[in-house]
């Protein structure tokens, strides 16, 4: 269990910012591994997923549990992508953000990364992978700019 909690928390490391695994992934979650291959698949707490690693490119997939986590405890995590606060309803019942919507995202944010999208207030909206990169993020003005997967408000 050691080896495999070190594993996923240099995975958030490697993926959201250094710091970020210690304070998201406590010593007391539990790891479910994948009944075919035996390879970590979710980690939860508390019976609660708090991400899902994913096999297609070994990264992780977050819950909104843990988005909400990170954004109020790893401000410095590099995974924020904020919106204009008029759009908020509608990214937060899972639409897809816009690039014309997007405020302010982290200058370390590529294409297909995981995000969490916030509002102008810095409230949690939905989490999603990105479809452009922070740069393309800022320079486009139409387009999808993350593809929202889970939103606050979907019921």
């Amino acid at each position: 269990m050691d080896n495999n909690l070190a594993k996923v928390r240099s995975i958030a490391d490697y993926q959201f910012g250094k710091g970020v695994g210690v304070l998201l992934f406590s010593e007391n979650i539990q790891i479910q591994y994948s009944p075919r291959t035996g390879r970590i698949r979710y980690i939860n707490l508390d019976g609660e997923r708090l991400a899902t690693l994913r096999p297609t490119d070994g990264v992780l997939s977050l819950s909104l549990k843990a988005a909400q986590f990170m954004a109020q405890e790893t401000p410095f995590a590099k995974c924020f992508v904020t919106v204009k606060s008029e759009v908020s309803k509608f990214i937060a019942a899972g639409g897809d953000v816009f690039a014309v919507h997007v405020v302010k995202v982290d200058a370390e944010v590529g294409a297909k990364d995981e995000v969490i999208a916030l509002d102008e207030d810095g409230k949690v909206l939905a989490v999603g992978r990105t479809v452009l990169s922070s740069e393309e993020m800022k320079a486009f003005k139409t387009g999808v700019a993350v593809k929202i997967r889970h939103g606050t408000a979907e019921n």
